[in-house]
Parts: C-alpha cells; structure tokens; sequence
C-alpha cells in the first residue's frame, strides 16, 4: 500500500500560492535546505540506534494501477535525504518496498483493454493479476512497476527494490508473521484504542474549519486507501492479524476461524468460493499481514530510520500512528523518523487517484519537462508544502523560473537553500544528470515547434536566426529541452490554442485598415531586414507604436504615457489576425521569426 500525496485542483491566484508553495525563488531566505535538516536527524538518529551500520530508509508504492505524481513524493523525500546522506560520504541504502502483494483492490477506470469483466480479478494479490492487454509483462504489479522503474532510472534515483510477493511466498517473514500471531491479543488491544475513537471525516472537519471546501482534496482524502486500512478480522473466534490469500481462488475473502499457538495450524474458510482449509502457519507461504501489522513488522525487520508518509496515514488511528505503538510493543522496534508530506497538485486538474485513468505519472511528466527541473519541483518544497506540476501553460512559468534561477547560480548572486535545492536537482551523489548543451527558453522552443509543426529544417532556421552573433549550428544544443517543448506543444496544447499561419493575405482586413494601421505596417516591413533576429524584432514591434506617437523607439515604459501600453495592445492584435486570425498567440518577435521575412511580408500586405 502506498502512502499517497494526493493532487488538489489548480490555485490560479498568485497570492494563494504563494501561500500554498511558500517563497518563490527570490523571497526563499533559509541557509540550509530541508535536506540537510533531515539528513543531520536521521545520521544521529542511525548513529544511536544501529552505529557503524548502513543508514536505512524505506518508501513503499502499491502497482495497483497508474503510480502518479503523488506517489513520487513518497519516493523523492527519502530519495533526496538518501542522497545528502551519500553525499557526505556514509552508506546509505534507500529501500523501495513494491507492495505487489497487495489485493487487487477495485477495476481502475481508463486502462486501455481493461473493463469490469476484470472485477473476477479481485481479491487476489498484485502479482496474480493478468497485465493489461497488450502488456509486455506477466501480471498487473509487473506491468506498472516497470513504468515507474523506467521513471526513476531517469530522474537518478538509486534504491534497492524488494516485492514483497516474493518476501512472503519465500518464508522471509514466517518468524515475524508467528510472532504476530502469538502476540495478536496485545495487537487486538493496541488496534482497540483507536477503533473506539471516532473516525475522522474529511468532509466533517473542511466543514468546521474556516478555510475554503476543495472537493476534490476531499475526494483525495476519502480515495487514497486510508479509509480502505486493514486492521485484521476479529469476530467471534477472536482477532487474528493475518489474511490467507483462499489455495483454491487465490483470493482474499478469507476468514481465520482458530490458531493454535502451539502447532500453528490455521483454520480458514473462503466466502468467494466456499474452500475449507486447515494449514500450518510454520509451513504456509500464501497469505500476508494485515496492513496496520505489516508495516511496523517492515520498519523493525529491515531497521528502517526513515521514511515519509501521506497526510491519510499520519491521522489519529491512521497506520502511521498505531503502526509506532505496535513496532515497539510488538516487534521490539522503533518508529522511524516520518514527516508527512502534503498533497501534488497539477494544473487544470483535479486530484490524483491511482485508481483512475488519465492521471499524469512520472513518465507523462518526463515527456515535457527534463529531468532536472521535476527534480527541483520535489527538492525545493519541504514535504509539509504542497506544490503544483505544471502540464498547461503554467509550465513556461516554471521553466522560466528554472532558468532564472541556473543564471543567479551562474553568477554567484544565489542565496545558499536555493542553491541546495538547485544542486539536488541537477546532480546526485553519483554524478551530474543529462541536461541541454544550450537550454534556449522554454516558451520560445514551443512556440517555434508550434509554428513549424516540428518540422527539423524549419526549426533550425529559426533557431539560428534568433541570436545572428551566436547561432544554434544544430538540434543537439537544444535536446532534449526541445523535444520537451514539442511534446508538450503536441500533447497538451488544445488544438484550438495550436497556430496556423495563414497560407494567403486577409485582403478583407488589409483594405479595411485606416491610415494610422496602414502606416504602422509601413514601419514595421522597412525595419524587418535590419532587425531580424529575437531582440531586434522585440524592439521593433514595441517601437512602432511608439514612434507613431512621436516618441523614441527607445524610450522607457517610464517616459511614455499610459495610451502607448493600449496602442501596443492594438498594434499586437493587429498583426495576430493578419499572420494567424486571431488576436492572440506566440510571442510576436518568435512568430515573425518562425513565419519568415518573405511570408511576412506577403501575409501583411507589402
């Protein structure tokens, strides 16, 4: 089961966000990096606990369907605490526990292939579930494991995987489940604490409180497994903490009806296909514990000294919490060092559930923005923050911002937590991660692919004539930044927002224009040859409207009146309409650029 950091809607209010994300870049006024922080208690903490060992931290993901960018929190806190660990020169291992020995809980919806004749699948574990169709792989686990292993391969992630199907059909637990077993009365009593307290009621408590209701954080809430918790059966044959997956369905719809202490034999019956078995417990590999016994059972088996969770699991009587009590009055353990790390939003969407399809992943992310900067997105926030990945225009934003802050690296203007956060991001413990040679701006990029609809030739003709003096001399210098930006542009850009140059002149509009338009063209056609390049275009199609108000075509925002910002305005949408019909799109200097001086020329009249 994972400790999911569910996506809320988009916060569009710059305010709000700021509120939501803490400091931009230039506001951040830290010294030292949440990392750093972290890492400093979790060294101390491993030094008391198990000196001169290895330092231990765990993430665990459940492959029950599409692992999205939520999920990735659960594997980038530790991930990052890890590498800050290694950096300093320790050991660190950074344990990644595939919960494939999960139940098939429920039928996702928008798997390709994958319908509700799929629901006979349920009840069984992970890895006994027949991949998609079309899948390369042998089961369900297996088909989305691979996705995410593929994802952090990328992003520079270094862990030790384990299945935990292979852990428990091996035996590797058999002393950790009869202990469980033999000690199920203090677990029943620790479990019977919190059963009596009322359970939290998301709804309830957004409905109390004095901020806004997000529904779709309720449903991240309600949706993310916590309220679905296992804690084990306990009826009139008395509490057991462990589940037999049924030998004849292989199903979970099981029920343990006796346990001896002595001979371990285990009594259960199956209500999905009526099976009767007698087994023993020493000798049985095909069941599991019940989630709120196996995870501390983990945390004291493998020492773990760190590892995060999901505000669903750091609830009163959420796993978390009853999970400390167990592993040190059952397994002799102690909790690990766990900060809860807040919700993943993506811009123009709502949250994120695995259990549904169309939710962003890693991979969906790595296909429009490198590696470096989803890294950054993960590094600069500490756990407690919720932050927002940009799949819609927001995403020239934050590359924009990415860029500002590489050039205050650049120049040693960067405060010392900005740098951290930057340094994580573009380099691990093992060494730097592949980035673009010349990483032109984002938004420039996909405008271009935009006009040139991905077309090679046309996309090095305007990359090289944006900066004459120092032209791009191939594609290289600019992947894979540039095949980020033309996916994004394919993908994620609504074809009614994509542009269409106009193949012919709008005569219409071209014989309705007054003196005043006319002559603005005028200008802007005799200035194209002297200043076609990106910032001799930009200071062109800004100087027209000031020089057709009798100023400079250099003066400053601060010598013009206010009526220039409006005929620039004007001017702008002008020259939108008369190269794509509309009033509006790529950056005007970018398109003029894209479109070609003769095209231009033609499509404006001369």
């Amino acid at each position: 089961m994972e400790r999911p950091g569910l996506g809320p809607t988009t916060v569009s209010n710059r305010t709000k966000r700021e509120e939501e994300e803490g400091p931009t870049v230039a506001q951040s006024t830290e010294t030292t990096d949440w990392v750093s922080r972290y890492a400093d208690e979790v060294i101390a903490e491993s030094e008391r606990r198990a000196p001169g060992k290895p330092v231990v931290v765990a993430s665990g993901l459940s492959p029950s369907g599409p692992i999205h960018l939520g999920n990735l929190r659960e594997v980038m806190t530790p991930h990052l605490v890890a590498d800050e660990i290694r950096r300093r020169g320790l050991e660190c291992v950074h344990i990644l526990s595939w919960d494939d020995y999960d139940r098939y809980r429920k039928v996702p919806f928008g798997i390709p292939g994958v319908d509700e004749s799929w629901s006979e699948h349920i009840g069984k574990p992970l890895t006994a579930v027949p991949a998609p169709p079309g899948s390369a792989y042998g089961s369900w686990a297996e088909h989305f494991k691979a996705a995410m292993e593929e994802s952090l391969a990328e992003l520079g992630v270094e862990y030790r995987g384990i299945s935990q199907t292979a852990q428990y059909t091996s035996g590797a637990y058999r002393e950790q489940i009869l202990h469980a077993m033999k000690h199920r009365g203090g677990i029943d009593g620790i479990l019977a604490q919190y059963r009596t307290k009322p359970k939290n009621d998301p709804k309830k408590q957004a409905k109390n409180s004095q901020k806004p209701v997000d529904e779709a954080e309720l449903e991240a809430a309600e949706g993310s497994g916590a309220a679905a918790e296992d804690d084990g059966s306990a009826g009139g044959s008395g509490y057991f903490p462990y589940k037999p997956y049924c030998t004849a369905c292989n199903k979970d719809f099981t029920t343990v009806t006796s346990y001896d202490d002595e001979t371990t034999e285990l009594a259960y019956e199956c209500t999905a296909c009526g099976h009767r078995e007698t087994v023993v417990l020493k000798e049985f590999d095909h069941g599991k514990l019940v989630w709120k016994v196996d995870w501390p059972m983990r945390w004291s088996y493998e020492g773990v000294i760190f590892e995060p969770s999901g505000v669903d699991h750091s609830s009163p009587g959420s796993s978390f919490v009853v999970g400390g009590q167990i592993v040190r009055e059952i397994f002799d353990g102690a909790q690990p060092i766990g900060p809860m790390y807040a919700f993943v939003g993506i811009s123009g969407m709502a949250k994120m559930s695995s259990s549904k399809g169309g939710v962003p992943t890693p991979a969906d992310a790595l296909e429009i923005m490198e590696a470096p900067l989803l890294r950054w997105l993960y590094a600069r926030r500490k756990p407690n923050q919720s932050f927002k990945i940009a799949f819609d225009q927001e995403i020239q934003r934050l590359y924009d911002e990415w860029d500002k802050l590489e050039s205050k690296v650049a120049d040693g203007s960067v405060l010392p937590a900005d740098a951290a956060a930057y340094t994580r991001a573009v380099r691990t413990a093992a060494g730097d991660l592949p980035r673009t040679p010349r990483p032109l701006p984002y938004r420039t990029l996909a405008s271009v692919v935009d006009v040139t609809a991905g077309h090679d030739e046309q996309t090095l003709r305007i990359l090289t004539e944006l900066d004459p003096e120092n032209p791009v001399t191939s594609l290289d210098e600019v992947r894979p930044r540039l095949e980020r930006a033309e996916h994004w542009i394919t993908h994620q850009v609504p074809a009614e927002q994509r542009t269409i140059v106009r193949d012919e002149p709008d005569t219409e509009l071209l014989a309705s224009l007054d003196d005043e338009a006319r002559e603005s063209l005028r200008l802007l056609l005799d200035g194209l040859d002297e200043h076609w390049s990106l910032d001799g275009l930009t200071h062109l199609v800004y100087g027209v409207p000031k020089v057709r108000a009798g100023f400079s075509a250099d003066a400053t925002a601060k010598e013009l009146p206010p009526e220039i910002k409006t005929a620039q305005r004007s001017f702008f949408a002008l020259l939108y309409r008369l190269l794509v019909s509309r009033e509006t799109g790529p950056r005007l200097p970018t398109l003029l650029l894209a479109v070609g001086a003769d095209r231009v020329r033609k499509l404006l009249g001369a």
